[in-house]
């Protein structure tokens, strides 16, 4: 059981042509290569859980930033 040979795969698209028609052909050809051209490119995406590991443990608020940037000042009465 290797590789079909020529006049197995030209059985094959025979069918294939009976099948489908030749009208749908290039649709289909054309929308395998989309597919896997998508899954290529999801591939080479960081998932969103390797981005999540990846950020800092602790991330401070905006008020203890703002306590930290601006000195507090006392009135005077």
């Amino acid at each position: 059981m290797g590789m079909p040979s020529g006049t197995e795969l030209l059985i094959i698209f025979g069918i294939i042509v009976l099948l489908f028609g030749a009208k749908k052909i290039p649709d289909l050809a054309k929308g395998l290569g989309k597919g896997i051209k998508n899954f290529k490119a999801e591939m080479k995406e960081p998932d969103a859980d390797e981005i999540v590991a990846e950020a800092p443990k602790k991330v401070e608020s905006t008020e203890e930033v703002a306590a930290t940037q601006t000195p507090k000042t006392t009135a005077q009465a």
